[in-house]
C-alpha cells in the first residue's frame, strides 16, 4: 500500500481542475484495502473513490481520504458456444479494455470505444453509448466493503442499473442498513466480468452509424469496422481531454411522456427525441443546450464545446466552481424554455 501526502489532482480529472488531495492511496490490490483497513487511523477517515477521474468537478483540495484504483488484470474466464465471459480489472482504462477484446477475437463492446474513464467506474454510471449500456453485457462483479473488508459478488439485478444509474451512485438509507440497499462511498468495485454474446449482431440504429453504412456501402459491418466508425464519429464531436479538459458528455438525456413530447414537437417541430422501449421518450439533451443558444458561450474559464452542445469544457484555468455556475445557467435556461430539468452525470465533488 501507497500512502502519498498532498497530491495533485490535476492530472487525475479529466477537467484538468487543479486541486489536491490530502492523502491519497493507491490501490493495486485487493490486499491494499485490507492493509488499509487495519491501520486504525486510515480505517477511520472519511474516503473518496477516484477511478479514471472522468465523471467529477472537483471545487476544492479533497480532504477526505483519496482511494486511487489502480487495480490491473485481463483474462478470459469462459469461451462457450453462447458467450465469452472475460474479467478486468477496475483500474484497466475502459477504451483500452475494449480494444482489448476485439484483439482477442471477442465482439460486443464496440459501440462502448472511447467511453473514458476505467472499467471500476463503469458500473457505477452505467456507461453506454449508440445503443448499447453496460448492462447489456454486464455478468457479474467483485467488490470490497470498506467498513467491514468482506469482498462480496454483485449480479446485474444486484447492481440496479438504471440510466447512468446503479446501486453505486446511492448512499446507504442509514449506517445500519443492509448490504445492498446502497453502496455509494461504501463498497470499492476491484473487478468486472463482462458476457460477450454469441452470435454477434452489430448495433447499427443510431443516425451517425446509418449515415457511415451509407457512406461506406458496408452494409454487414464486421465488430472492428464498428469499432473504427464509432472512435471517428467520437472524435469528430468530442474534445480529447489531453487537449481540451472535459468530462465528457455533462448532462443526462431527459426522457418524457409521449404526451410531453407532443406538447414540445407543437412548439418545437425540430426536436431531437428517440422512442424507448417503456413507452417514454427520450429527448436530446444536446439539442436542447443548443436551442437556448449555450454553443461556444463560456462562463469564466468554462465554456460549452463549439461542436457538441453537450459537453462543457475548461479553456484553461477553470475553476470547478466555474463549471458548476456554467451548468447552472444551461439548467435554467431549458427549464425556463421547455419545462424540462437537466440532470448532470458528473459527481461535484
Amino acid at each position: 500500500m501507497i500512502v502519498e501526502q498532498n497530491v495533485s489532482l490535476a492530472p487525475h480529472n479529466s477537467f484538468g481542475i487543479v486541486a489536491k488531495a490530502r492523502e491519497l492511496v493507491r490501490v493495486r490490490s485487493e490486499a491494499d484495502i485490507v492493509q488499509l483497513l487495519a491501520d486504525p487511523q486510515l480505517a477511520a477517515r472519511p474516503k473518496f473513490i477516484l477511478g479514471g477521474g472522468s465523471n467529477i468537478v472537483l471545487t476544492g483540495d479533497v480532504r477526505p481520504l483519496v482511494l486511487k484504483v489502480e487495480i490491473p488484470g485481463r483474462r478470459v474466464v469462459e469461451d462457450g458456444p453462447r458467450a465469452t465471459v472475460v474479467e478486468i480489472g477496475a483500474g484497466e482504462n475502459w477504451h483500452e479494455a475494449v480494444r482489448w477484446t476485439l484483439d482477442q477475437g471477442f465482439a460486443g463492446l464496440e459501440n462502448m470505444a472511447l467511453i473514458p474513464g476505467t472499467v471500476g467506474a463503469s458500473p457505477v454510471q452505467n456507461v453506454g453509448a449508440y445503443g448499447v449500456e453496460l448492462q447489456d453485457r454486464f455478468e457479474s462483479l467483485d467488490a470490497i466493503d470498506l467498513q467491514t473488508g468482506r469482498i462480496f459478488t454483485l449480479d446485474a439485478a444486484q447492481c440496479a442499473f438504471g440510466y447512468r444509474d446503479s446501486v453505486f451512485k446511492h448512499p446507504p438509507p442509514d449506517a445500519g442498513s443492509a448490504l445492498g440497499m446502497g453502496l455509494a462511498g461504501r463498497a470499492l468495485i476491484l473487478r468486472v466480468r463482462l458476457r460477450l454474446p454469441k452470435p454477434w449482431k452489430p448495433v447499427l440504429g443510431y443516425a451517425d452509424l446509418e449515415r457511415r453504412i451509407a457512406e461506406t456501402g458496408i452494409r454487414n459491418p464486421a465488430a472492428r469496422q464498428v469499432f473504427d466508425w464509432i472512435c471517428a464519429i467520437r472524435g469528430s464531436k468530442l474534445p480529447d481531454p489531453r487537449v481540451i479538459g472535459n468530462a465528457g458528455s455533462f448532462f443526462k438525456n431527459p426522457t418524457v411522456t409521449p404526451e410531453q413530447c407532443t406538447d414540445i414537437i407543437a412548439r418545437e417541430p425540430g426536436i431531437v427525441h428517440y422512442p424507448m422501449p417503456d413507452g417514454r421518450v427520450k429527448l436530446a439533451a444536446a439539442w436542447l443546450i443548443d436551442a437556448c443558444g449555450w454553443k461556444g458561450k463560456s462562463v469564466g474559464n468554462a465554456g460549452v464545446y463549439e461542436k457538441q452542445a453537450l459537453v462543457l469544457v475548461n479553456r484553461g484555468g477553470a475553476t470547478g466552481g466555474e463549471v458548476v455556475t456554467l451548468a447552472r445557467a444551461i439548467q435554467t435556461s431549458v427549464y425556463e424554455r421547455f419545462g424540462i430539468r437537466l440532470e448532470p452525470e458528473p459527481v461535484v465533488v
